[in-house]
């Protein structure tokens, strides 16, 4: 499926999502971008918020809809080193990276520093001399941590997008793209939020696999 199919297909199996379709396919060719010039995805949230930014590095890390096996030419690597069986279980991947995976920065960062800079401090170490792009997560838009991991992003001159009700809070101001979901109440936001993300992820899948 083309990443042009895969937009159209999300309109019409989530016609509440229509309205802001423009600004996801923005946030896709924004990660393209990224991802032309080397970069890597950064994302993160709170709560539910924090395990949608774990689902969507499980979606870009390995294979999603496509198996996306090495290449011919990438295989020869592992197979110059006797490990040609290794070559065969191993997939293409779009880099992305967690920032709450990290439990014991995290913590250590929360607790030596201050916890609401844990996420930009991480934001800041890899990034600040790479072509990255940061997803920032957060219903309300508003959450200091994931706000200040949006300060970072633009100190260093990386585009970010947000996904966040439909108020946007300070991620709407903050971000390149804010995928504003029009729902207000937190679960509400939170059922809207997977199928834009698997979404893209699949059109990014079909550009760089398909």
């Amino acid at each position: 499926m083309s990443p042009e199919k895969v937009f159209k297909n999300l309109a019409e199996r989530y016609p509440a999502l229509v309205p802001v379709l423009g600004d996801i396919i923005k946030a896709y060719e924004l990660i393209c971008d990224c991802y032309d010039r080397l970069g890597k995805v950064l994302v993160c949230g709170n709560g539910g918020s924090a395990a949608d930014a774990d689902h969507i590095v499980g979606e870009l890390m390995k294979g999603f809809l496509l198996k996306r096996p090495l290449s011919d030419n990438e295989k020869i690597f592992f197979e110059d080193l006797g490990a040609a069986e290794l070559a065969q279980k191993l997939q293409g991947a779009l880099p992305a990276v967690s920032l709450n995976a990290h439990t014991a920065l995290y913590s250590a960062f929360c607790n030596d520093v201050a916890e609401d800079t844990v996420l930009a401090q991480q934001v800041w170490g890899y990034s600040k001399n790479s072509p990255d792009i940061l997803i920032a997560l957060s219903t309300s838009g508003s959450s200091r941590n994931v706000v200040n991991a949006a300060v970072a992003a633009n100190a260093i001159g990386i585009d970010s997008v947000g996904i966040t009700g439909h108020d946007g809070g300070k991620l709407a101001e903050l971000c390149t793209v804010c995928i504003r979901i029009p729902e207000t109440e937190t679960y509400k936001v939170q059922e809207l939020t997977q199928p834009v993300y698997h979404a893209v992820c699949a059109a990014l899948e079909a550009k760089f696999f398909g």
